[in-house]
């Protein structure tokens, strides 16, 4: 048998490539599938099959590029009209070399989720292993929240009962091959673990442990952030996204291209550093760290605009590229040639803002009160402590809070590290603040410095100022 685990950084994706006797099988390709073909023909192995285990809402399948490249069958469930590959239901069979593909239906995440059961006839019919799509992790179940919150509980019961009935029921010695890792917004207490088994997760998976009713109220009281371009995503996985035929190369854009874009709506998509980006950038543009592209760019930049891409030396671009595709976005104009030194060089106008320290902030705290935004998730917000007086909006929903930010107060922009609050800083410059600092290193570095910090249900009479609404979700994270 041979098996493979993909990981595509940023979004915590898994996907799978397995293979026996000459044959192979991808389970939940990412979009740029090189990486599978590469793999098979290193192990002399031809991919004859691509299974998807749901509708994904937070990347573009690469399951129709794949087939392109390798004339696979592509399977996915048979619960959600799909406008391409087969419909596949519980009880459908398929041998990948001496390994037998079995489906089984697990709805919840999504209606038509399903599970695949391997096993090896030849050693023994006992399952071995289950790729079980975004059912279960390690550590956490699915959300349930795609369908409006008027079908919450629904999906919560509909995925308590396809993980009691379906997936523990296979035995505990199951290895568990889910679709995402610690840090995927598919889940919020997702485990940074390889692997894990049906039989650990009974022991240690604090949703396994709850009875029905109390698993269906757990579920439906977390509220995960739902980025806007999820709906993009839903609509692409559901026609099958265009076939680019590899890894699009953007051209480097003159100055003069870039301004004529920017002229016309296009986007700025700035990769450099914080204090780089503060110190000096194109008036309009946003901050997001290489990094960071997975989990934000989704938030701020819509499908339509052209986006160009700034950066200091327009070194190693192939994963910036790739993360950019994985979100569908093939809307990318180029790169500034150059990198962001050409623009300056052309005499043209840049913008800025301020940045400091958190010795800065203390010694400023004494004697000033500014605005402290806070834009971390609300988890760390509430859990981790936070500045006295300091309000909360995650940095994906800033735009839907800017109306609350005042214009006329000196605004401290602070995150985790300093590289959410960069992009927030960015957007509040681009809408027209003037009186901006991005503090850098966080609330990490203030703990680090032996700063106090507040938590939930500390209140200072600064903290007053923080809406009722916000308050409530302070409390409820």
């Amino acid at each position: 048998m041979y098996f493979e685990k993909i990981v595509a950084e940023g979004l915590s994706h898994n996907s799978y490539l397995i293979g026996s006797q000459g044959k192979a099988a991808v389970i939940d390709p990412r979009r740029d599938c090189d990486v599978y073909i590469r793999h098979a023909d290193q192990a002399d192995l031809l991919i004859t099959h691509i299974f998807e285990t749901h509708r994904n809402e937070d990347y573009c399948i690469g399951s129709r590029e794949l087939a392109e490249k390798t004339g696979s069958v592509i399977c996915h469930g048979a619960n959600t009209p799909f406008r391409y590959g087969t419909p596949v239901k519980e009880g459908d069979e398929f041998m990948i070399g001496s390994l037998r593909l079995s489906i089984i239906e697990t709805p919840g995440h999504t209606e038509e989720s399903i599970s695949i059961v391997l096993s090896d006839p030849a050693v023994a019919d006992t399952p071995y292993m289950i790729f079980c799509g975004d059912t279960l992790f390690a550590g956490d179940v699915a959300r349930t929240d795609f369908y409006g919150r008027e079908r919450d509980a629904e999906m919560a019961a509909k995925i308590y009962d396809s993980i009691r009935t379906k997936i523990l029921a296979l035995g505990d010695g199951i290895i568990l091959c889910p679709a995402h890792g610690g840090g995927s917004v598919c889940g919020t207490e997702i485990r940074d673990y390889p692997f894990t088994t049906t039989g650990y997760e009974k022991m240690t998976n604090p949703f396994l442990s709850m009875g029905r009713d109390r698993f269906i109220r757990e579920r439906i009281r977390q509220t995960p952030y739902t980025p806007p371009y999820f709906r993009h995503m839903e609509r692409c996985n559901l026609t099958g996204a265009p076939i680019l035929h590899g890894v699009p190369l953007p051209p480097r854009l003159p100055v003069a291209r870039v301004q004529e874009l920017q002229s016309e709506g296009g986007q700025i998509l700035d990769l450099r550093s914080p204090p780089s980006f503060a110190a000096a950038h194109i008036p309009q543009s946003l901050a997001v760290w290489r990094t960071g592209i997975s989990a934000f760019t989704g938030w701020f930049f819509d499908y339509e605009r052209p986006i160009v891409v700034i950066d200091d030396f327009n070194t190693d671009l192939d994963p910036v590229i790739r993360q950019l595709m994985r979100l569908g976005y093939d809307n990318v104009a180029g790169f500034l040639a150059g990198g962001f030194s050409s623009w300056y060089r052309s005499a043209l106008e840049t913008a800025s803002f301020a940045t400091c320290t958190v010795q800065d902030l203390h010694e400023r705290l004494r004697t000033e009160t500014p605005f402290i935004l806070d834009v971390r998730d609300i988890r760390n917000f509430s859990t981790t402590g936070h500045l006295p007086g300091a309000y909360h909006a995650y940095v994906g929903e800033l735009p839907q809070h800017i109306s609350e930010i005042p214009r006329d107060r000196p605004i401290v922009v602070t995150c985790d590290a300093g590289f959410k609050s960069s992009l927030a800083a960015s957007y509040l410059a681009a809408n027209g603040y003037t009186q901006i600092t991005n503090l850098l290193g966080g609330m990490r570095a203030w703990v680090l410095a032996g700063y106090p910090l507040l938590h939930s249900g500390d209140r200072t009479p600064a903290e007053e100022e923080i809406p009722a609404l916000e308050r409530s979700r302070i409390l409820r994270g």
